[in-house]
Order: C-alpha cells, then structure tokens, then sequence
C-alpha cells in the first residue's frame, strides 16, 4: 500500500505545470508595441491619383476656355496683389474706378452740339470721394461678408446681407457722396447748399440703388471669390459712378438755375 502512495506522490510531482496565461498576453502585446502601425488612411499612390485628377479637373480646359483664358491673367494678377497690399491695392484701385466713372458721366454728359470737353476739377472731386472711402468701404464688406450668418442656409444669410447693406451703407454712402460733392465745390461750398443737395439726391440715388446693388452683392457673395470681390465691385462701382456723377450734375444744374431765377 505504501508502495501505491509512493509512486502517485512522484507522478504526481512530475506532472508538467501550466504556464500563466498572463505571460502570454504580455508577449503578444510587446510583440504588437514592436510592429509598425497599420495606416488607416488611403495609400500614397491612391492620394496623387486623387489629387491629380481633382487638378485635371480643376484647370482642364473647357471649350470656352481658349476665349476667356486670356481675360483671367488680369484678374489672377489682381488678387495675388491683393492679398499681398490689400490697402494699397483697394486705395488704387478706387482712385481708378472713381475717375472713370467721373469721365464716362461727363461723356454721356457731353455738349449738346456733340462737342467733349473734359471738366478736370470735377474729376478730381470724384477721386478725391473715391480715395477718403476707399478703405472703410473696404472693411465695411469684409465686415458684411464675415458676420451675420445667423441661419443654417445660405440663401437666408445672403437676404439679410443684401437688406441690412441697403438699409444701413447705401443711404450712409450717398449721403457722403453727395454731401462731398456739395462741399468741394467752389460755388456752393454753404452747409445749406450741402443739405439741399443731399435732400434732392438721396431718395432718388437710394431708389435706383435698390434696383442694382442687390443683383451685384447677391452674386458677389456666392460666386465671386473673396480676393477678387474688390475687382469685380470695383467693375459695377463704374457704371453706379456714372449714375451719381449725372445725377449729382442735374442737381447742380438745378441749383444754379434756382439762383439765376432768384438774382433775376
């Protein structure tokens, strides 16, 4: 009997010992920490396809590309200066646009038997506006552009944009425009002349306005890039300088002539 008991005791000491199964986990996390990441993004090679193609897409020539293409250069000019001397360039650019506005006005404004003759202090009037408001006008549109997006689509955001710039930096300009006008003048440079330019040109200037400026802010919000919407601004600002000038020179012919009747 105590033989048995001898011989299970030793079998049963030299049975093989299970190891931990924590040793093992521990090993197959070292082995993970040691091997590179798996990348979940796209390969390198689908990244360039993709991107070159996107590029493809983005400059490939269309058919009316060989017609336009020579028209965007000025433009691409434009805004690479323009983001680099955004002040300099925008007060430059308004001495332009305010100039020619100022001469195509005198043009459509020309003597009745056909005759030009170019009225220089008038244009430096207009250039002298165009170069004071150059800047805060500037700003003021940045300022629009980046603020007052209060709802979840663009279309809202674009309506109350297009009112609040209506009720709040059109009537503000024309004043200002007509107000500057009166004041630089040499004939009638009196506060009181000043206030009844401004009463005779802002209603009419402000009605007109709200048949144009709407359509152009609309279109420049949504489709126009943010550096190139000086440009493009700029182009409209020339036909609504036209506008003003005649509409500022109708003014001043009535006044003169409401002087003539009250010396007669």
């Amino acid at each position: 009997m105590g033989i048995f008991i001898t011989t299970g005791a030793r079998l049963w000491a030299r049975r093989p010992v299970a190891r931990p199964k924590v040793q093992k986990l521990q090993r197959r996390a070292q082995s993970q920490k040691n091997s590179p990441p798996e990348s979940t993004s796209s390969p390198p090679d689908a990244k360039q396809n993709t991107t070159s193609k996107a590029a493809a897409y983005l400059t490939a020539p269309r058919w009316f590309a060989p017609f336009f293409q020579p028209l965007t250069a000025p433009f691409r000019a434009y805004g690479r200066v323009q983001s680099r001397r955004p002040y300099i360039t925008q007060f430059t650019s308004s001495l332009i646009i305010y100039f020619l506005g100022d001469l195509s006005s005198q043009i459509v404004q020309q003597d009745t038997d056909g005759t030009f003759t170019y009225d220089p202090s008038r244009g430096l009037r207009a250039i002298t506006i165009g170069g004071i408001s150059s800047i805060p006008s500037y700003r003021y549109f940045i300022f629009l552009s980046s603020h007052f997006n209060y709802f979840s689509t663009h279309v809202a955001n674009l309506a109350l944009k297009v009112i609040l710039n209506q009720l709040t930096f059109a009537p503000l300009f024309n004043t200002y425009f007509f107000g500057m006008q009166s004041l630089l003048s040499l004939e009638t440079p009196q506060p009181e002349a000043m206030l009844k330019r401004v009463y005779d040109t802002v209603p009419q200037s402000w009605l007109m306005s709200c048949r144009f400026w709407p359509f152009v802010t609309a279109f420049s919000f949504t489709f126009v890039p943010m550096q190139h919407r000086s440009i493009f601004a700029g182009g409209m600002a020339i036909f609504w300088q036209t506008y003003l000038g005649i509409l500022n020179q109708r003014a001043v012919m009535k006044e003169k002539a409401e002087r003539a009747t009250i010396a007669a």
